[in-house]
């Protein structure tokens, strides 16, 4: 069962920048905890049930395959977008090798995808994140209508919530097929990504 968000009854709260986040995790002070930061705020990251973890993995397994070379997948591991953002997205494809990222974390990806199924709402928010971010492709794993929901072509936008939008989503069944925009000769079954 989901619980309702709490609404605070204080007046100003305070935003977290990265670089004082990422101190604070140093430090060891969130240890245990599921958290990332989001525009500022900590938000508390769902629990990953078994399907959640296998599906995760076997996307990014999916992805190293048809990126090749050159590219590996980062499963739950943090992207530096900007000074406020700091997110953990289910996979995220970044060039290189993994000991290219011991100094810090990448800041951005050929492709990131989410994973959703109670998290389909935050998901689709955080896409304002990775497109404010630059991130050419973000990809939604909806598992509540077995979909895969393709986000490119990233936009300004004031009214929405992070000030950035993709300007092109296209959803797709499993009869369809994908190629990420940076692995230009990949040519991924969506039914590959959702078994």
């Amino acid at each position: 069962m989901a619980m309702s968000p709490v609404i605070e009854p204080y007046g100003e709260t305070r935003r977290w920048r990265r670089v004082e986040y990422d101190r604070l995790v140093d430090l060891g002070m969130f240890e245990g905890e599921r958290l990332e930061l989001l525009d500022g705020l900590l938000v508390l990251r769902e629990p990953q049930g078994s399907p959640h973890a296998a599906i995760a993995a076997h996307i990014g397994r999916a992805l190293a395959t048809a990126f090749g070379l050159g590219w590996h997948p980062r499963l739950h591991s943090p992207l530096a977008l900007d000074d406020e953002s700091e997110p953990e997205p289910d996979v995220a494809v970044v060039a290189g090798i993994p000991l290219d990222y011991v100094g810090a974390h990448p800041s951005t990806a050929g492709l990131v995808v989410e994973v959703a199924e109670s998290s389909l709402r935050l998901d689709r928010v955080k896409g304002g994140l990775y497109a404010r971010a630059g991130i050419r492709e973000y990809w939604i794993a909806n598992f509540v209508d077995r979909t895969l929901e393709v986000h490119r072509e990233p936009h300004s936008a004031a009214e929405s919530t992070h000030g950035w939008v993709y300007r092109s989503v296209e959803l797709l069944g499993s009869p369809a097929t994908v190629t990420p925009l940076a692995a230009p000769t990949a040519l991924i079954r969506v039914a590959d990504l959702l078994p």
